[in-house]
């Protein structure tokens, strides 16, 4: 099972946010099969080809650009939770996004209502604080997601402006980068 060197391990009290492995892409097809996922994503189940690309693109932000996506998996027992990154999709949208890496997470539906996401993308944001060197990070949401937006806002997201990607009305948000207390290491608890 490949380990990929790039992505650091980031520790929580009950989640661990690794690098995405081969052996993932089964939980991660499945998780983004799942209507209820996708609902307020894209509205549309993907395709086991679709799951194949996006597990790829993880690995190809780490190697290009420096971060990405964790795998989100329990610390009791390995369990696949979801996925939790930055990203730069180039995306086509308005306002645009360019400069300000796009903070994204999704869970399976067994693992909504925890406060996984909160806690994996707290997580993640530190580790981002003290590592990437852009000023602002940003984050789409389809403006009925309450979940979504309901973590977004506890881990500072705001500047709400509504805007457009694709065909759909889209709710950006944008969060200013924290000054780490004190330099964030691999492994350190978050």
């Amino acid at each position: 099972m490949f380990e990929n060197p790039l992505v650091p391990v980031l520790e929580t009290d009950r989640l661990i946010l690794r690098g995405h492995r081969l052996d993932d892409f089964r939980d991660c097809a499945t998780m983004w099969a799942d209507p209820v996922v996708v609902a307020h994503i894209s509205g549309v189940p993907s395709t086991e080809e679709q799951s194949w690309s996006r597990l790829l693109r993880y690995a190809g932000h780490w190697h290009h650009l420096g971060f990405g996506y964790w795998a989100v998996t329990a610390k009791s027992d390995a369990s696949y939770l979801g996925e939790v990154g930055l990203a730069d999709y180039h995306r086509d949208t308005q306002p645009s996004l360019k400069g300000k890496p796009e903070a994204g997470w999704a869970f399976t539906a067994s693992s909504h209502g925890k406060g996984y996401a909160t806690e994996a993308v707290t997580a993640m944001l530190r580790w981002a604080d003290a590592h990437i060197e852009f000023p602002l990070t940003s984050t789409i949401i389809d403006p009925a997601n309450a979940a979504s937006l309901n973590v977004a806002r506890k881990v500072g997201y705001s500047n709400d402006v509504m805007g457009r990607y694709g065909d759909h009305e889209t709710l950006f948000l944008e969060r200013a980068r924290q000054q780490p207390v004190e330099r964030f290491r691999e492994g350190d608890p978050v």
